[in-house]
Formats: C-alpha cells, structure tokens, sequence
C-alpha cells in the first residue's frame, strides 16, 4: 500500500511558502544595499555603517523570533504558527515600502527577521511531524532548498525591480502560505499530544490517504506521547539533554564554517576575476547553491544524513584552506595583510598577483558554497526537528534556532575584527579548522536518523 499520496506534498508545499518568504528576506539585501547607498534622499541613503547593519539587523529579529516559535509551536500548534508568522512578514515589507528614514527600514527588517526565526523553527517541525520516513529527509531538506531558491529570486529580481517594488514582490510568498496552509491540517502528533484523537485520525487520512491502517500509526504515536509538561528535572534526562547538546552543536557548527565571511568576499572575488557585473555573480553563487541543495534533497533518504555531512565538511574544509591560500598568495608578507577592509588589501597587493590566480579564489567559492549546500546547509536544520522528543519539540527547537542566529550574527558583525587580528589567510585556515572539527563532531556524536520514526529516534535516546 502507498504510505503516503499527493496531499502530503501539498501539505509540505503550503509549509515550504514559509522558507521561501525567509529566502527572499535574506536576499533583499544584496541588490538593495547598493540602491539605497546611491539614492537622492539622505534620510534614506546608507552609509557604509547603516549598510552592515540593515544586512544583519535581520538576524537579531530572527533570534528573536526562535525564542516566540518556540512557545507558539507547542502553545497554538505548528499550522496557526506558520500562519500566524505571514503577519510579521507582511507588515514588515509594508514597513520598509513607506518608511520615512533609514530606522524605519531597521524596523522592517526587524519584522521581517521576527518571522524568519519563527518560520526556520517552525516548518521543519511540521514537515517532520507530517511526513512518512521514507521520505522524510527529502521533504525535510525542501526547507532550505526553499531558502536559497528565495536568495536567488531575490538576486534575480533584483536586477530588474527597484527597492520599494522588490520588496512588494518579497511580501507574495507569505500571502500565499496564509492562504494555502489554511486548508492543511495540524500535525497528527500535535493533535494527540491535544487529546483530540479524532482530529488526528482525520489528519493522517488526509496525508497517507485512505487505503493505510490509520489506526495503528495512531497508536504508535499514542506510544510515545508524553502528555506531561517539561520540567527542569527533565533536563537530566538523557532523551532530553543529548539531543539539545547534539542539536546546539550542529547550529553553531554550522555557522563557524564562515558560510557569511565566504558569502561577504563573493562579490570582491568575482570583480578580481573579472566578472563585471556584481549582481549576476550573486546570481552564479545562488544558482550553485539551488543546485546543489536539490541534490542533496533528492538523495539524502539513500545516503543518510551522516555522509552528507562529512562529504559536506571535507569539501568546506578544502575550500577554505584554497581561500586562505589564495589570499597568503596575493598579499605575500606585507604588513597591510591584517588590514580589515578587503577592498585595501587586494587593491594594495602586488599589481597583477590577484588576477594570475583569480581562478583559484572562484574555484575556492565555489567548491565551499556547492559543499555547504550539499551537508552543512540543509542537514542540521532536518537533524533538528527529528531528534527532538515530542513533549520538549518547542523548547529545544527554540534553543537551536537562537544559537544559530545568534552565531550568524556574531560572524557576520565581527568578521572584520577577526581579519584584523588572524590577517584574512589566517581567519580562512580558522574556518577550515572549524570544519574539521565538524567532520569529527559528526563521527562521534550525530546519530544516523535515515528510515526511522520519529518515536524510534527518541526510544533510541531514550535508551542511551
């Protein structure tokens, strides 16, 4: 019998409208920074301070927003949060459409960051919870094939669309999710944790479709339900604190890999190569990452999460120790090498020593952004939502989500500083470390969750 039919996809399309619109957040940025460093009124033009920080004040939004899903999830249940996140959205881009001054724009970015964090807590909860696990990992890794496809839409829209009309396109993704996921159902797990048996019946009649013993996966999931509330004796629990421990590491594992530092040179290192155009290399870079995050998609359920992960931490490692060369080749014992601003450095290098091995700094980009996509991006985020038990889901999604944003905006604010301090070879020898320690973290301590229930992850916990 088939184990799951078209509603199911249907469901998980309606949840990935959420990552998408959380693409398109993170996106915006990169074409409209240039716009608004240029346009006519000062009381909305960018330096290059208030640049930085409408790229990354979204970050400080979305850590925010971890902590409100966290309770939202397991208060109102995971369907009203995902529609509930679409009004932060929405009224952020309203925001930034009429805003009168540059804190307005904050503002905006703000909101639409508050619901970025919902969203990434979220939706890979429900999918996790609503899907079979044959395929869960693909549907799971749908989540941040979403993300980056939102990143491209954004580069690609624009090249085209001014700031203001960019951003009403931006607000489409969620207007549609509100719509859609209004006729999805609440996850079956949720529902039972509820007490409302009937519900969940309901629900996996429409997931599986009407020819699966519906009864028998009811139970099996009432096995599990623990209707008691979380305490904090609980957390000397193994099934409680190893998973938190395990997910935590893979969140800030995840952004010590310097996934933005590598992001924040793409544009430097494209003009060195000579590519002209800024834009369309932004364009190059969220194809590659598309690309790639739909292959690992689409062969996760066979592989598993582990290999992925290593593959993904090898090539990462590579590539950023090709940086750091790159960057020890091109400023070789100068004493401006520690200088912090990367236009300095590369423009007061020795004339043509940057662009004889151009190459090597692309081939580099796009080694380390193919190789995150692959492992590094989308298999924490799926981890996550499967090893958590179902009475603490909330909680312990909510940490990993805080320390996953807090830490992409510590990189991000701070990168600067560390090229400062380590020289820029020497912050890329750092984050190849890093990953690394990532590859070791992973055969020692990540469990495989390839075909498992989500009540056998946690007996599996449960029993350690």
């Amino acid at each position: 019998l088939r184990v799951q039919n078209k509603k199911l996809y249907l469901a998980v399309f309606a949840a990935v409208l959420g990552p998408l619109s959380f693409g398109f957040v993170l996106g915006y940025s990169s074409p409209v920074i240039p716009e608004l460093r240029k346009i006519a009124d000062p009381k909305l033009r960018l330096d290059s301070n208030q640049a930085s920080w409408f790229g990354s004040v979204v970050t400080l939004g979305a850590a925010a927003g971890g902590i409100l899903g966290g309770y939202l999830v397991d208060k109102v249940g995971r369907k009203l949060s995902l529609m509930l996140c679409s009004v932060p959205y929405v009224f952020g881009y309203i925001v930034i459409i009429s805003a009168p001054s540059v804190w307005m724009l904050y503002f905006g970015r703000i909101l639409t960051g508050l619901a970025s964090g919902i969203t990434s807590l979220v939706v890979p909860v429900y999918i996790s919870e609503v899907s079979h696990p044959k395929v869960r990992g693909m549907l799971g890794s749908c989540v941040q094939l979403m993300v980056v496809t939102g990143i491209l839409g954004a580069y690609i829209a624009g090249i085209t669309l001014k700031w203001r009309w960019l951003a009403v396109l931006c607000s489409f993704p969620s207007c549609i999710m509100l719509l859609v996921m209004s006729f999805m159902p609440e996850t079956p797990r949720f529902l039972l944790n509820q007490s409302k048996r009937s519900e969940a019946i309901a629900a996996l009649r429409f997931l599986r479709g009407p020819r699966v013993d519906h009864e028998r996966e009811c139970r099996q999931i009432e096995a599990s339900v623990q209707e008691e509330g979380l305490s904090l004796s609980d957390f000397k629990n193994p099934s409680i604190y190893k998973p938190l421990l395990i997910g935590v590491a893979l969140m800030f594992f995840q952004q010590v890999t310097g996934i933005n530092a590598v992001m924040f040179y793409a544009e430097t290192i494209f003009e060195d190569a000579h590519f002209k155009d800024s834009r369309m290399a932004s364009v190059v870079v969220g194809s590659i990452q598309v690309c790639f995050t739909a292959v690992a998609a689409l062969i996760i359920d066979k592989t598993g999460r582990k290999v992925l992960l290593y593959i993904s931490g090898i090539i990462m490692a590579l590539s950023t120790a090709l940086f750091g060369l790159y960057f020890k080749m091109v400023l070789p014992n100068r004493n401006n090498s520690s200088n912090p601003d990367v236009w300095f450095t590369l423009n007061s290098a020795s004339p043509g020593t940057e662009s004889s091995i151009s190459w090597l700094a692309v081939v580099s980009l796009g080694l380390f952004v193919a190789g995150f996509a692959l492992g590094w991006g989308p298999v924490p985020w799926l981890v996550i939502s499967e090893i958590f038990p179902l009475k603490a889901r909330g909680i312990l999604s909510s940490a990993c989500v805080l320390t996953n944003w807090v830490m992409a905006f510590l990189v991000t604010k701070e990168f600067h500083d560390f090229v400062g301090f380590l020289t820029s070879y020497g912050t890329f020898w750092l984050f190849s470390a890093f990953c690394c320690l990532n590859v070791t973290f992973t055969a020692f301590y990540v469990p495989e969750t390839k075909g498992q229930t989500l009540e056998q992850i946690e007996a599996y916990f449960r029993r350690s």
